[in-house]
Parts: structure tokens; C-alpha cells; sequence
């Protein structure tokens, strides 16, 4: 099966550098005028995918929006995963997920078996277990052509705590996630299919993501306070490899199919002149 780096990298070429996020909270259903229960996120949902399944690279679903509602809040995931892979996008499944032994192998099977009703491009990923510990995900993403990324940078004021500090050789938390997803990257041309979670907000890293050789998937754009400016801060010479992702600053403009699309036209347009700046 072909990669997911080769699908990712062809995707951007194709649709422009954007990942637009699927975030049913609460206060989003409200403003689109839905009720919060499984008949508003599906109504929300299927808005989502009908307006920009067809128009944007990669759409992230937050698994977590979805799994409150129950066995029928994962059959409409299940559902949306399915009409995103018919209009064509990539679909980033957000978990977090992280683990051991034959716990994370059952989280693998879930989310990058193709035979699993959830199975999806790519999943997030949380290392602070040891990064070796997510090895049944990279082993199986790797055999059916599926990413991973996995967290390193992230834009809450806690991460700092732990992805900061540091190790014996003198590298932080975060530089031994980062230089670890470079190696599995190696020899990946043009794009690996492991990359990182680095958060737009967070200003200069501090940190060498030059070597990373997979895709550094952005959020905290738009509603969270970073712009596309901000990327070239954050990601200096490695902005090639950004995937920027939005999620707020595009559903606010909803439910109005068309304004959702203008929306997400313009933030794609803003990071393209960024991007293509570098």
C-alpha cells in the first residue's frame, strides 16, 4: 500500500496545506442553533464533511467530541470517517493515544487495521510512556501505509513541565521524541509517515526539527491565538513540512455550507503565502 507520507505530500500538492478539525463541543453546536446530543453532532457532522471533504487535504475528527455520547456517538465517527474517505480527504483520527504491550497493539488495530470500522489515514499519538512503547502503532501504520503523529511541542502552558525538562544527555523530553520519529523517517522521500505535534502558539521551539523527515502537524491556529504568520517563528527553515490545522476559526463560520468553505479558503490562502515564503 502506498504511504501515507506519499498520500499526505500529494494531498497538500493537490488541496493546499490544510487540516481543518472536527470539534462538536458544546458550545459550537449551540452556536450553530443544534441540540447537544447524537442528532446535533450528526447534523453537524455530515455539515462538515458535505462542505470540506472534498476541498481540504487532511480532516481530524476529535474522537473525544464523538465518544461522549456513547456507543451511538462512535457509530456516527464511524460514519463520518466513512463519507470523509468517499469525498476524498485524508482523515486524521485525534485520540492521544499512548500505552503498553497488548493494550496500544489493540489501539493500533483500532484505528490503523483496514479491517476495523474506525480505520483511518492517521492517528495522534502520546509518547510519554517512552516513545518505543508506541512501536505496534509505527509497525502497523508502516505495513498498511498509515501515519502517526506523535506529541512533542504541545501549546498548553503544563506541557512545558515535562517536554522541557531534561534527560541524562542533555537533550529535553521533547528532542529525544523528535530525534526518535527522525529516525523512523529515514530514507522516507519525499515525506515520511511520522510526524510530530507542535503547537502554533509556543513561539521559538528552542528545538531542531530539521531532521525530522515527516510532517509537523500545527493546531492551535485561529481561535487559540496563534496566525499563519506565527509558523514561521515556530518552524523556521522546517516550514515545508507544516501541515497547519484549524478547527474553531473555520467551524464558527457554520452551519452555512458556504461560509464554512470561504472560511476555510481563506485561512488555506493565508498559510500558503506563508509557506510558500519560506
Amino acid at each position: 500500500m502506498e504511504s501515507f507520507g506519499n498520500r499526505l505530500h500529494r494531498a497538500v500538492a493537490e488541496r493546499g496545506p490544510l487540516c481543518v478539525g472536527i470539534d462538536p463541543h458544546p458550545g459550537l453546536l449551540a452556536r450553530w442553533g443544534l441540540a447537544d446530543d447524537v442528532d446535533g453532532l450528526e447534523r453537524f457532522s455530515r455539515t462538515v464533511v458535505d462542505a470540506l471533504g472534498d476541498r481540504v487535504a487532511v480532516v481530524k475528527p476529535q474522537s473525544a467530541f464523538f465518544e461522549r455520547f456513547g456507543s451511538r456517538g462512535v457509530a456516527i465517527l464511524e460514519s463520518t470517517i466513512r463519507q470523509l474517505r468517499e469525498a476524498g480527504s485524508l482523515v486524521l483520527l485525534d485520540v492521544k493515544r499512548g500505552d503498553i504491550g497488548s493494550t496500544v497493539s489493540a489501539y493500533a488495530s483500532a484505528y490503523l487495521d483496514p479491517s476495523s470500522p474506525l480505520y483511518v489515514d492517521a492517528v495522534t499519538a502520546s509518547p510519554y510512556l517512552g516513545v518505543g512503547s508506541l512501536a505496534p502503532m509505527f509497525e502497523l501504520a508502516a505495513k498498511h501505509g498509515g501515519g502517526v503523529f506523535v506529541l512533542a511541542l504541545t501549546s498548553n502552558p503544563e506541557g512545558a513541565a515535562v517536554q522541557r525538562a531534561r534527560t541524562a544527555d542533555g537533550r529535553t523530553v521533547a528532542q529525544t521524541v523528535i530525534d526518535e520519529i527522525s529516525q523512523l523517517n529515514r530514507g522516507a522521500d519525499p515525506l515520511g509517515s511520522f510526524g510530530l505535534v507542535v503547537g502554533a502558539t509556543i513561539g521559538d521551539t528552542g528545538h531542531d526539527l530539521s531532521g525530522v523527515g515527516g510532517p509537523l502537524l500545527a493546531p492551535g491556529l485561529g481561535a487559540q491565538g496563534a496566525g499563519a504568520a506565527d509558523l514561521r517563528t515556530v518552524f523556521g527553515s522546517s516550514l515545508a513540512a507544516v501541515l497547519p490545522s484549524y478547527s474553531r476559526e473555520v467551524l464558527s463560520a457554520g452551519p452555512d455550507a458556504d461560509a464554512l468553505r470561504a472560511a476555510a479558503d481563506r485561512v488555506s490562502a493565508e498559510c500558503r503565502a506563508v509557506l510558500a515564503a519560506r
